[in-house]
């Protein structure tokens, strides 16, 4: 185990190299600076789309503008938000979070242009179905000869989409918060119960399609974020004299890197939090990594441009709202200095100690509503990677790959389980990033288009 724990790490560090840095951040740039800002230019208008003034019911597709986020959300905002930021904060200290926010801000950019091709050049299925995503952009939009980018983003995909990081961290929540206080021994038996509690319930989802996983979505994700919102906001009024000196610190940190503790990177501690933030937020909100446009791919839409807005949101909600609000928690309550925890453990101690008794708890409530929709995505992007491969006749053998893989996270180290997400996910942004950057002139020219018809209109 040790061995193949080493090797993933190697793997991950390796995938993770100067230039994934240099295509995601160098390339984010470009289309921003392509598009003139496009994204936030339009913000406004992005929410007119999502609350549905545009929503015709007779535009192809299979899902609105609204579950289409919702359900992209749902992938997103998860174990990226809460476990992922206390991994950034407990190793790089506040200015990762700094780095994050470069990189949500970035990949709104990113998410736009990647979301508005995935419309642009949708593709069918061996079953006939409209479907979206890098795989079928790669293919309709720069011809059969680039196939083999499809293939390595669709094989990266499947094991990119594997629940291993969110099955792991909620069974460590539930330990953590719920059995180890009560008295529970927890070990093999008690994480495979855990396990088989949560394969029944993601199966009952996953088996329905893509249809049952937006309704769940859907539903699931405002209350989640505004739950959680309500929880943070609660944290932050608590101690709310100290939170500017934290705020500030995010900034100060973020060139100072006094409180980075991994290894340096080209020889020096800045390059390293770069790094480290730009990784943890890429895991966060997926930007560039290429699974939204496959959720975004199957909104009912005949304007591409209409759902690279809703599609940029993501980043928004997720990075910049989201993982904010967890950084912050775990910065004024201090237990980013005091314990040694990690992941979703830390975020447990920061709500324990500003609600002694019940705040872990609801947390707890918090995890488990964020890990279970997060289950319910990933299953339909991986079995779209499937069926892109071997036909979409075949896809739901995925669900069993990816139900045994829920087994196989609840029983290994979390530092495992998220170097291999974080290496697979740097394999999935090399086509996604490449066939974005080729095709984004004809983006511009399609957002000139939408631009005159909206002012017709």
């Amino acid at each position: 185990m040790l061995n193949m724990e080493q090797l993933i790490k190697t793997f991950s560090d390796y995938a993770w190299g100067i230039p994934l840095v240099v295509l995601l951040i160098g390339g984010g740039l470009y289309l921003l600076i392509l598009s003139r800002f496009l994204p936030f230019r339009y913000i406004g208008h992005a929410i007119q789309v999502l609350r549905g003034k545009y929503d015709d019911p007779n535009d192809p597709g299979q899902i609105s503008h609204f579950k289409a986020l919702t359900t992209a959300l749902s992938s997103t905002i998860g174990m990226g938000n809460i476990a992922g930021v206390a991994v950034a904060i407990s190793v790089g200290g506040p200015g990762a979070m700094f780095w994050m926010w470069i990189s949500a801000l970035v990949g709104m950019s990113t998410k736009f242009f990647t979301s508005t091709l995935a419309i642009m050049y949708r593709g069918k299925d061996s079953a006939g179905e409209l479907q979206g995503g890098p795989m079928y952009f790669i293919m309709e939009g720069l011809g059969k000869s680039w196939k083999p980018l499809a293939v390595m983003f669709s094989l990266a995909g499947m094991f990119g989409a594997l629940p291993v990081v969110n099955a792991n961290q909620l069974t460590q929540a539930i330990n953590d918060i719920v059995l180890i206080p009560n008295g529970v021994e927890v070990g093999f038996t008690s994480n495979a119960i855990i396990a088989m509690v949560l394969v029944s319930l993601t199966s009952v989802i996953i088996l329905g399609g893509l249809k049952r996983i937006s309704n769940a979505a859907s539903k699931m994700v405002p209350s989640m974020v505004i739950l959680y919102f309500v929880l943070v906001l609660f944290i932050l009024i608590s101690n709310y004299e100290i939170v500017p000196k934290y705020f500030v610190m995010i900034f100060t940190d973020a060139f100072a890197a006094e409180n980075f503790k991994g290894e340096p990177f080209f020889g020096g501690v800045l390059g390293a939090l770069i790094l480290l933030g730009i990784r943890r937020g890429a895991f966060s909100n997926e930007a560039g990594i290429g699974t939204a446009p496959m959720a975004h791919g199957a909104a009912k839409t005949d304007e591409p441009v209409r759902e690279g807005l809703v599609a940029m949101l993501g980043p928004a909600i997720d990075t910049l709202v989201v993982c904010t609000l967890t950084a912050l928690a775990i910065l004024v309550t201090g237990v980013w200095e005091t314990t040694s925890d990690n992941g979703v453990s830390l975020t447990a101690s920061a709500f324990n100690h500003a609600m002694p008794g019940y705040g872990a708890y609801l947390l707890m409530i918090c995890v488990l509503i964020f890990s279970v929709s997060s289950l319910f995505s990933y299953a339909y992007y991986g079995s779209k990677c499937l069926s892109f491969l071997i036909g979409a006749d075949k896809k739901h053998y995925y669900n069993f790959i990816y139900i045994i893989s829920i087994i196989l996270a609840v029983t290994t180290p979390f530092s495992m389980m998220l170097n291999l997400i974080d290496g697979v996910f740097a394999l999935m942004a090399i086509p996604t990033m490449i066939s974005t950057i080729i095709m984004a002139p004809r983006v511009v020219k399609e957002i000139k288009g939408y631009i005159e018809r909206i002012k017709e209109d």
